[in-house]
């Protein structure tokens, strides 16, 4: 199944994703966030939702997206965005997921396709991967062979939801 990438957003000004978007003729914009960090401004998130309609989105990915995402979002794109967190969650929630893990022990972890809700790293869980921890595995490494997996799952289960949604 293809899929066709409408638009990309960030709330990040100078974020790569938009110097790829331009290079490749995709739409794209700069959303301020406003003054909050773990979340966008109301009115931000009200033109969010716009920009993402008149562009004819029917699925949102979110990718390196650190804000909580409100009611306009919610309402407007139900069941319709996804989200990509380093942990097998629900353990680690939250910044820094692979830290975590390192921190208690863990001998495996890995990451988590999920339908996003109000909460933080919490909605219905879509698919998992595991990564083993390995005896010698710093933060850094770890966190690298969790994003090879993350690149993996993600586009797969994007695949599989496109798929759903054109059977519609």
């Amino acid at each position: 199944m293809t899929a066709e990438v409408c638009v990309v957003i960030s709330d990040v000004f100078d974020a790569p994703i938009l110097d790829i978007a331009r290079e490749f003729s995709i739409p794209n914009a700069y959303l301020p966030p406003g003054r909050f960090q773990t979340r966008l401004e109301p009115q931000a998130e009200v033109e969010l939702v716009r920009m993402l309609r008149d562009a004819g989105v029917e699925l949102v990915i979110l990718a390196g997206f650190m804000r909580v995402l409100k009611a306009p979002m919610l309402e407007a794109f139900r069941r319709r965005i996804l989200n990509i967190h380093p942990s097998l969650l629900p353990r680690f929630p939250g910044l820094d997921a692979w830290k975590q893990a390192l921190a208690a022990g863990e001998k495996v972890t890995g990451c988590t396709v999920h339908y996003v809700d109000e909460k933080i790293d919490h909605g219905d869980i879509i698919a998992q991967r595991e990564v083993a921890i390995l005896p010698n595995d710093t933060a850094e490494s770890l966190h690298a062979r969790i994003q090879i997996t993350e690149h993996e799952l993600y586009p797969a289960v994007i695949s599989e939801m496109c798929q759903k949604l054109s059977d519609v």
